[in-house]
Formats: C-alpha cells, structure tokens, sequence
C-alpha cells in the first residue's frame, strides 16, 4: 500500500468516526434522561449493543468507501462517492431528529429515506467493486432493523 492510499485510508475512517463520535453525542443526552422514560418495544436490543455494532458498521463503510476512493477515485466515481456523503448525512441527521429534538416520527420518515439512500450507494458500489458494495449489506440490514425500532418506538409513544 502506498503512502497515498494510507492516508486516503485514514482520511476515510477519520471522517467517518468523526460522524460517529458527533452521533454519540448527539445520542449520549438523551440517552441519559429522555430515551429510558420511552415504552421500548420488547425486541429492542439492550443498550450496550448499539455501540459496538455501530462501530463496525463504520469501520465497514469506511473500508467500503476508500475501496471506491482508491480504485476509481472521485472523479471516475462521483455519484458512488457523492451518494455516500449524502448517506453519511443522513445518517448523522438521524440522531440529531431522534435523539437531539426527539422527533421520533420525523426520524422515521429520515431513515427510511436514510434507507434508500444507503440501497443506492451500495448498488454503485458493487457495479464498481462487489466486496465494497457487500462490505454495505449489514450497515442496510441493521438501518432496516433500525427503521423497524424507530417504527416501534412512534407506535408505543
């Protein structure tokens, strides 16, 4: 590996767990006093689980991401590179509407259109690299899983 693919490596992950460590917080207030006080579907997994899922679904995306960066590049893939920004947004956006305002509907209308956008991002880059494209098939099953717990938690509350 080249110097100039490890730092597009590290550039990759560094911008994604920058996301990560701003959801985090985003999600640590609320967590704290208004997240318990909701009816919790009896599926919800325990807290400790979300951590260290989302940890590596990140790693994932990032790996996934800079598969793409490092073959093609933003000019030969702007729209798979493109998508994946606005995914990455989303997914930030997320945590701010559910846990920041505590807008459990309008969360679930986000992530599903978070949803869509991670399907999308996924089919380009498989077209470009199938193992970066697969590398995103958990990160899609868990937000769909998500989607379903967001449902959850408007119906009960």
């Amino acid at each position: 590996m080249s110097w100039r693919e490890l730092r597009g490596l590290v550039l990759w992950l560094a911008l994604v767990l920058v996301v990560a460590i701003i959801g985090g917080l985003v999600t640590r207030t609320s967590v704290a006093d208004w997240y318990p006080q909701l009816l919790r579907p009896e599926f919800a997994p325990p807290n400790a689980v979300f951590g260290p899922v989302w940890t590596a679904l990140y790693v994932m995306m990032a790996y996934a991401a800079w598969r793409i960066w490092r073959a093609h590049g933003f000019r030969r893939a702007p729209w798979a590179l493109g998508l994946f920004m606005v995914q990455l947004a989303l997914n930030l956006l997320w945590s701010f509407l559910f846990f920041g305002f505590q807008q459990i509907g309008l969360a679930l209308f986000e992530i599903v259109v978070l949803w869509f956008a991670i399907l999308a991002t996924l089919v380009l880059f498989w077209r470009l690299d199938r193992l970066a494209g697969a590398l995103l098939l958990p990160y899609l099953a868990w937000v769909g899983f998500a989607a379903f717990l967001n449902h959850a938690f408007w119906v009960l509350n």
